[in-house]
């Protein structure tokens, strides 16, 4: 493996090994804790734009499964690790993960200083960085100038698509971010008939189609530069039930007059610990977001809040309610499953 360097805005260059892919990529520099997940956290489509760091020393080591990608393709910018294993082990291997950085275009950097490298970003916050085989040829003015924009429309899917529950209930739409396989499953399995339409819909579209309720997904990137999006999200909060999580939940409180800023370092990773506002009960739960509601709409209610931080992760409406975290994380599945219990009550279910 040929030498690849790490260069971050504030001048600091770490050396390590190319991996994946050849070339050169520019991104936001951002790390996750997961220990297990690096499957989910390749194909998030709430990483558009970013250099996503892995805290965990080893990645890779159960190799690539197909079905945990969910059926996405990554959108990171490039791949940073302290060792990848190429010796995989697990009965639902089916390829080395360095193929697939190299099947998808991703720029990895492996046997980095990783634990320096956080420790860096969690004094400074995130920066912008480039991986180079050139390290003198990076221009640090240019470097600092880089931003994400127009997150949202990079990822989302511009198809309308339809998934049937096996005993039909409810009739959901779900407006596209970036939305999970994972949640459509789990709205599927309680009873409800998902229609995902493009993140750009208008509300008129969905409001003529009669559904019971509106799910406002996940994706990428700063929600205030979605004023378009954030009208229309407005629109269907004052008429059906709602439920939004992470950018769901930014897009959400903006709708209804809050406001959102960016974090330091954001919260990514599988065991973000949140306490419940009403009984106190603190579980973990899985974060991928660099923004925050920093202003709580006057109307809303607190329903979740960062036991780290004490930021908020949850509010609730008059008819509507949205959280920061992943509903269906492996991590919280017990704790977190009554999320989706609360949204069909609010669509007139029995729980």
């Amino acid at each position: 493996m040929k030498k690849m360097y790490i260069v971050l805005e504030d001048g600091h260059i770490f050396e390590g090994k190319g991996y994946g892919a050849t070339g050169e990529a520019v991104g936001e520099l951002v790390f996750t804790t997961g220990v297990v997940g690096y499957i989910e956290t390749l194909t998030d489509a709430a990483y558009y734009g970013q250099v996503v760091l892995q805290t965990f020393p080893l990645i890779g080591n159960y190799g690539i499964i197909d079905e945990d990608t969910n059926g996405a393709k990554p959108v990171i910018k490039a791949y940073i690790a302290r060792e990848i294993c190429d010796m995989p082990s697990n009965f639902r291997c089916e390829g080395l993960l360095e193929d697939y950085l190299k099947e998808n275009g991703i720029i990895a950097v492996c046997d980095v200083d990783t634990r320096e490298l956080t420790k860096l970003v969690r004094e400074n916050g995130a920066m912008n960085v480039c991986i180079t085989e050139n390290p003198k040829d990076v221009d640090l003015e240019e470097l600092k100038a880089y931003e994400i924009k127009d997150a949202l429309a990079s990822v989302a899917s511009n198809k309308k698509g339809y998934f049937e529950a096996e005993e039909n209930k409810y009739s959901v739409a779900m407006l596209d971010c970036g939305a999970t396989a994972n949640a459509i499953e789990k709205l599927t399995d309680k009873g409800c008939n998902v229609t995902v339409f493009p993140y750009n819909t208008k509300a008129s579209e969905i409001l003529d189609g009669s559904f019971d309720g509106v799910v406002v997904s996940n994706g990428p990137g700063n929600p205030a530069e979605n004023t378009d999006v954030i009208a229309e999200v407005a629109k269907l909060m004052a008429e059906k039930p709602v439920f939004g999580f992470g950018l769901g939940h930014q897009l959400m409180a903006l709708a209804k007059g809050g406001q959102t800023s960016k974090m330091k370092f954001g919260h990514r990773g599988g065991s973000v610990p949140v306490r419940n506002a009403v009984d106190g009960k603190v579980f973990a739960t899985h974060q991928n977001h660099g923004y925050v509601v920093s202003e709580i709409p006057s109307d809303a209610k607190v329903l979740f809040t960062n036991v780290s931080d004490k930021t908020n992760e949850g509010l609730e409406y008059a008819n509507a309610f949205s959280i920061q975290f992943t509903p269906d994380c492996f991590s919280a599945t017990v704790d977190t499953d009554k999320i989706y219990d609360k949204f069909i009550s609010l669509m007139g279910g029995d729980k």
